[in-house]
């Protein structure tokens, strides 16, 4: 059976040379980074290089990546030890962030009891910056949170714009670029983010692995206690081979990435060509001209008899689209985001997200159409 993976805004296939690089440190590289010896030299060596590749890719200071297991536990450190160690009365999001954000400012708002403002969105999906600079005219201590590029419909937040409000109101910036960190540039020595999460697993690296940003400056304290790997933010003995995996996936991220993209951009205007002229009635969640590269999300003008068994039919074909983030996949609620663009009619019909990388052809494209229309 032919197999289409179209999901790669859950994760992406691992990079052929990532897995030889770390199947290396696997087999030669096995000494404790703690350790004194010369194996444990070694490996914190690789630790270390790994480091510092990674910042050089981000135009940053080696010291201010910090490693952690994945972009969910980074945002939870960084917006509980906002409120914790730097006082922040004060949260402002959005209702369309990833629920490792969500979720953990609704606890933090129960514990604390700060407060927790929504900037609006607007009907494309974006975030309203007008509102979000009124919302920031109060003085209370304030943490502002929001991702770069949506997971489910990939609308792109000015960085640059955001992060420079933010310092002009004295606020905290916080952006989740789980999606676009080795997809997209990003130049910290320009853009003054003060926090920044990634995760291995998003640009062909190994799961279980990601790291944050912290700039410098900003004094933070641990949250795992033990050890003092991680500069004494996070204890536990590193995990060597993912991390230089990681290193190693970005690394060979930025060095192809202007070719990606334009090769995955193509695509995905491929995929909209071919939609609009074999599914009449279809419709696009967010400006498709204006979403992320590599991430369409739409509305299918099917019937409610075919909407239960959309994911279930392409499945049995081989082809692996989602309905939004994985994380939610095994829910029956609607997706939050489209609850906040969506009509309740639109709401109630399937929408389906596609998502590419370097991996996809128009072939997989024109497979996932032709079985789309047999839905």
């Amino acid at each position: 059976m032919k197999k289409v993976y179209l999901d790669n805004a859950s994760t992406t296939a691992i990079h052929p040379d990532v897995v030889s690089e770390m199947t290396r440190v696997l087999t030669e590289e096995y000494g404790n980074p703690s350790s004194t010896h010369y194996l444990g030299r070694s490996s914190r060596n690789l630790i270390e290089l790994s480091r510092k590749s990674i910042a050089k890719n981000l135009h940053c200071a080696a010291q201010e990546i910090i490693f952690t297991s994945c972009g969910t536990e980074a945002n939870n450190f960084i917006i509980q030890s906002s409120i914790k160690d730097l006082g922040v009365e004060r949260i402002i999001t959005s209702k369309i962030e990833h629920h490792a954000v969500l979720h953990t400012i609704e606890i933090l708002k129960k514990q604390y009891s700060i407060e927790v403002d929504y900037v609006t969105i607007l009907p494309s999906g974006e975030i309203d910056v007008v509102h979000l600079t009124d919302l920031l005219s109060t003085k209370a201590k304030t943490l502002v949170s929001l991702m770069h590029v949506n997971n489910e419909i990939g609308t792109i937040l000015n960085l640059e714009r955001v992060s420079k409000i933010c310092k002009q109101h004295q606020a905290y910036f916080h952006t989740d670029t789980v999606q676009s960190i080795g997809k997209t540039s990003v130049n910290l020595e320009q853009i003054p983010i003060d926090f920044l999460v990634a995760s291995a697993h998003k640009f062909h690296g190994p799961k279980g692995i990601g790291f944050a940003f912290i700039r410098k400056g900003i004094v933070l304290n641990p949250i795992l206690l033990g050890g003092e790997q991680e500069k004494g933010l996070r204890a536990g003995t590193e995990c060597v081979h993912n991390i230089v995996g990681m290193a190693k996936a970005l690394e060979l991220a930025y060095e192809s990435l202007i070719e990606e993209q334009k090769q995955i951009t193509f695509l995905k205007e491929y995929a909209i060509s071919q939609l609009e002229q074999h599914i009449p009635g279809i419709k696009f969640n967010g400006n498709p001209n204006q979403t992320f590269y590599n991430l369409l999300n739409f509305i299918l003008p099917f019937s409610d008899d075919k909407t239960a068994m959309i994911l279930f039919n392409l499945d049995m074909k081989g082809i692996a689209v989602s309905r939004g983030s994985a994380c939610q996949s095994g829910s029956t609620k609607p997706s939050h985001v489209l609850a906040e663009i969506l009509s309740e009619e639109d709401l109630r019909k399937p929408s389906l997200r596609i998502s590419f990388s370097h991996y996809n052809t128009t072939d997989d494209i024109d497979y996932f159409i032709e079985n789309l229309k047999l839905v």
